[in-house]
């Protein structure tokens, strides 16, 4: 009986029935510092935290606009890299030709051959200017210092006249496209020069006199009061 009188009163009040079986649900736990929503404080917050982004999206798309300027400016200047290493050639034989005709030749040569050189002089200058204005330039290391990123050493060849490391002689000029090397120049340097081997003393460390100390001469002659003027036999030299 008790029973039937609880399941009639679940029946005429639902909605006490179906609060009581609702689960509670328990408020999120705010940390201390953290600031209360739709405060002051909150909104500055956020209002930090977006202009931040906003910078590092700024900072962010320069960026790819310089590298991307970059990209276009290098594609535009060193596109024609191949093509101008293959009209290198052309120039190079033009040049092959005019060494070919010795100066004295061309002085006493007839109008003829004096107009044939006269126009190939100015085709090779024709060529080298329209490279010039694509930017490839040519340079010649005659007479300075060898620079291995530059040049390439074919021989050496002795000179006293220059220092050493000198470029004394061309064999091939160089050409630069932007600021890299397109060919580096072949040529040829100058040899270090040699020197004497100097005797500095023996190689024991001692001479005649006992003492240890370079004890003998350029000419090997030992220096020491017991043995003065005779030749050491164990002087040690020193490459230059």
């Amino acid at each position: 009986m008790t029973e039937r009188n609880g399941q009639d009163g679940q029946k005429d009040n639902p909605e006490k029935s179906a609060q009581e079986t609702e689960p509670i649900v328990s408020k999120p736990y705010v940390m201390p510092d953290d600031p209360e929503e739709g405060s002051a404080e909150a909104l500055a917050k956020e209002a930090a935290e977006a202009r931040d982004k906003m910078l590092r999206t700024l900072a962010e798309m320069e960026n790819l606009r310089k590298r991307t300027a970059r990209e276009v400016a290098d594609a535009r200047m060193y596109g024609i890299t191949g093509f101008a290493r293959d009209v290198l050639e052309i120039a190079d034989n033009l040049q092959r030709a005019l060494d070919a005709v010795p100066a004295e030749a061309r002085a006493a040569a007839d109008p003829g051959l004096k107009a044939l050189m006269e126009g190939v002089e100015l085709t090779e200058r024709s060529l080298l200017n329209a490279l010039e204005k694509n930017g490839v330039k040519k340079f010649d290391p005659a007479g300075q210092k060898f620079d291995p990123n530059f040049q390439q050493a074919m021989f050496e060849v002795p000179d006293a006249s220059v220092p050493a490391g000198t470029v004394v002689q061309v064999i091939q000029a160089g050409f630069m496209i932007g600021e890299r090397v397109l060919r580096p120049a072949l040529v040829g340097l100058l040899l270090k020069r040699v020197r004497r081997p100097i005797v500095t003393g023996c190689r024991r460390g001692r001479c005649g006199s006992g003492r240890r100390r370079p004890a003998t001469d350029r000419a090997g002659r030992c220096r020491s009061p017991g043995s003065p003027g005779r030749r050491c036999r164990t002087a040690a030299t020193v490459p230059p």
